[in-house]
């Protein structure tokens, strides 16, 4: 089995009522457990950014607008897209990046 990072980026932000968060995160402990010991690091929602060019400047915000990640294992690209399209952020008109991890 390979490990994928999952990398969100949208979905709404932050849910101006404390039912609707918890509401939320109850569609994301839902996934998880379909999820089962496929999940490796549910990961966490990203806050402030900063971006560091090549010459060491360093700027407010990175252009990506990644919103958080999560690293699970399957037994391929197709095999981790599929489990992406369970993702709750997907809808709320976010996307979801599957990305391998390669073994170093």
């Amino acid at each position: 089995m390979a490990k994928f990072v999952f990398a969100y980026t949208g979905g709404g932000g932050m849910a101006p009522s404390p039912a609707e968060q918890q509401k939320i995160m109850d569609a994301w402990m839902s996934w998880f457990g379909s999820l089962g010991d496929a999940l490796v690091d549910g990961g966490a929602p990203f806050g402030a950014s900063a971006t560091v060019a090549p010459d060491g400047a360093a700027g407010d915000g990175a252009p990506a607008g990644l919103t958080g990640y999560s690293v699970l294992s399957a037994a391929s690209l197709a095999d981790a897209t599929a489990k992406a399209k369970g993702c709750p952020v997907l809808a709320s008109g976010g996307s979801v990046e599957v990305y391998e991890a390669l073994p170093m």
